[in-house]
């Protein structure tokens, strides 16, 4: 039996998702650059269906996650579901790789054609005849213009082979641009307490009716609450956060200070460390979902409760300081919501 989760509308799509969604990064195993290591598929597909029956309603993947065995996986996990229970399915394009290119230098393309291809191949491992959000991963890098590849998107959309499209890591003027030469339905930038960099997009989201869905909520781990420098050194060899700036050095300090800062916040709502930096990505203005990385079964529970968790003002400017006292840079926090009621609470 599925279990009811807070949603709210994604924009404009008529899709009302449940205020966390399943990341499929970790899905894609070991192998290739930015891994996150080895994963077991079994363990995958049975953590995606544990957090649909606790009433998550989607799953962001991409083709580029293990080299397309993360769309793998996903589909796979998706016709073992009910068709009457079965979650949206949200993926990307852009980014591509074969056999001549290093594993490291992904090419950005943004040709009608690569696209198409890319459409077709996502389709197939995916396993079903219509995508609901098709996403431009990041700007491509081959010198196709952005009202070229949207209007791309665009086409896609109107065929039908989509059901909604948007943009990922994209910038203002962009947007600008790509709502220029058709609607957009979604947009997916980078967003936590340590990286907020993107607070402008969001605004433009607010501003113009944009669904809003952010990603690495958690910072890849880092604000889970169980983060450690003991936990940094045995991860494995392959794992990409090994060589990364955010978990090294003075910023692996900061950044856990943070979190120590917000343990008497989660305690006070009986809720985990992890909940509360997602719960605080869902109180911005704009933001309609956050998707949340996911591994084992037992890893949903840390989570699920930043669905329904409404942090209080004195939580909001706690956090504002603590943030203020970590940050590697001067930029504020991002203003919460001004409404006191759920966004959505008759899509429940």
């Amino acid at each position: 039996m599925v279990t009811s989760l807070p949603t709210s509308p994604l924009g404009q799509t008529g899709m009302a998702i449940s205020r966390v969604g399943i990341g499929a990064w970790a899905f894609g195993g070991g192998g290739w650059v930015d891994t996150w290591g080895a994963q077991d598929d079994a363990e995958s597909i049975a953590a995606i269906r544990h957090a649909v029956d606790s009433g998550v309603n989607w799953i962001d993947t991409a083709p580029i996650y293990g080299l397309g065995h993360a769309e793998d996986v996903v589909g796979r996990a998706a016709r073992e579901i009910p068709a009457s229970e079965r979650p949206y399915l949200f993926t990307k394009a852009g980014v591509i790789w074969d056999e001549q290119r290093p594993l490291d230098k992904p090419a950005l393309i943004g040709t009608r054609k690569s696209i198409r291809a890319e459409l077709e191949a996502s389709l197939r491992r995916l396993g079903v005849e219509q995508i609901d959000l098709y996403q431009v991963h990041a700007p491509p890098t081959d010198g196709i213009p952005i009202e070229e590849y949207w209007q791309t998107f665009c086409d896609l959309r109107d065929e039908g082979k989509v059901r909604a499209i948007g943009l990922s890591n994209h910038t203002v003027d962009q947007l600008d641009r790509a709502l220029a030469v058709g609607r957009v339905d979604a947009v997916q930038p980078k967003f936590n307490l340590i990286h907020r960099e993107a607070t402008d997009v969001l605004a433009w989201c607010a501003s113009h009716g944009v669904g809003a869905i952010v990603y690495s909520p958690m910072a890849s781990g880092l604000l889970t609450g169980a983060f450690s420098a003991e936990r940094m050194a045995a991860l494995d060899e392959d794992d990409w956060r090994r060589t990364h700036p955010d978990f090294t050095g003075e910023a692996l300090t900061r950044h856990l200070e943070l979190v120590d800062a917000l343990r008497p916040i989660a305690a006070q709502h009986d809720v985990s460390v992890a909940a509360v930096a997602v719960a605080w990505t869902l109180s911005v203005s704009g933001v309609a979902g956050a998707i949340v990385g996911l591994r084992r079964p037992d890893q949903v529970r840390d989570w699920l409760t930043a669905a329904s968790l409404r942090l209080d003002p004195p939580d909001l400017a706690a956090i504002a300081e603590a943030t203020a006292r970590a940050s590697a840079d001067a930029r504020p926090p991002a203003q919460p919501r001004r409404e006191t009621r759920p966004p959505n609470p008759t899509a429940n």
